[in-house]
């Protein structure tokens, strides 16, 4: 089973927000926040193989990210530093989810290799355990560990299944790359939101307290918010880039998503997923 397991590729979908609420900040800067998480079946694909040698090396490195800040070689690591394994991997990553586009690819990224290497050196973490070294990689690897749909609060890291129904969806990526940190900073960005409940949410409060900042910090995400809206209601996934539409019928998606496809800007076509596509073949962990 587990030479099976270092042959096959390793999914890490991207995600969606749905909707963004900044309810308070805490003292130590940090936003509070309520969110929901949609996994949808666009993914990176991660392939590991083991080393003799007891080190961690990425064999497909991103351009102006070194290698010792890649989140993968992080998650790795750490999951060496947690249990003491001697043993070393080499990490490859096809990288298809934008980076800088609030899809959530580089925390998904981390959470597949810790996933995906306490099972290949066998040892044996439970899925909470997983989570909570996911933290320390950044707010959202956790729900890619948990690997269900999520409404999230605190800085995002506490999760509640949610239910969500299918759908589908067309992600425009703008050519532009969204400082996350800026607009958090940001003056004007909205802090002081009331709290709402899952009902609320699923009876159609799914606003995004980053939009305002971001539409008008970033002319080009304007740009496709306004592009989009003319095929329906246009959504900032976080603080963006990416901008999105939601669809109940995969034939209405399809047929948006062909007549954006040839534009000048990235356009990308996805389902929703209820469970992560990383645990296809493992033991789906309790949430």
């Amino acid at each position: 089973m587990r030479k099976q397991l270092w042959q096959q590729q390793w999914p890490a979908p991207a995600k969606l927000n749905l909707m963004l609420r900044i309810v308070g900040r805490r003292e130590d800067g940090y936003h509070q926040l309520q969110t929901v998480f949609q996994l949808i079946d666009f993914c990176d694909w991660l392939t590991f193989e083991p080393l003799k040698e007891d080190r961690v090396r990425l064999t497909t490195p991103i351009a102006g990210v070194d290698e010792a800040d890649d989140l993968t070689v992080r998650a790795a690591l750490l999951l060496k530093n947690e249990t003491g394994f001697s043993g070393g991997v080499s990490i490859a990553i096809d990288k298809r989810i934008p980076m800088g586009g609030g899809l959530g690819g580089g925390s998904s990224d981390a959470a597949t290799t810790l996933v995906a290497l306490n099972a290949l050196w066998e040892l044996g973490l439970s899925g909470q355990r997983l989570a909570e070294l996911g933290l320390k990689l950044g707010a959202d690897v956790p729900v890619f560990i948990r690997g269900c749909n999520a409404w999230a609060e605190g800085v995002g890291e506490k999760l509640q299944p949610i239910s969500l129904a299918q759908s589908w969806y067309v992600i425009v990526k703008p050519q532009c790359h969204v400082a996350t940190k800026a607009v958090f900073c940001a003056k004007d960005l909205t802090r002081d939101s009331k709290t709402i409940t899952i009902v609320d949410f699923l009876s159609g409060q799914h606003q995004n307290d980053c939009l305002k900042t971001v539409r008008e910090g970033y002319p080009a995400v304007d740009k496709v918010l306004v592009m989009l809206s003319f095929y329906g209601e246009a959504r900032l996934t976080g603080t963006g880039a990416c901008v999105f539409l939601q669809f109940a019928s995969e034939d209405s998606a399809r047929a948006v998503y062909e007549e954006l496809k040839s534009g000048a800007e990235d356009v990308y076509f996805a389902a929703g997923v209820v469970r992560s596509p990383v645990y296809q073949n493992l033991d789906y962990p309790s949430f």
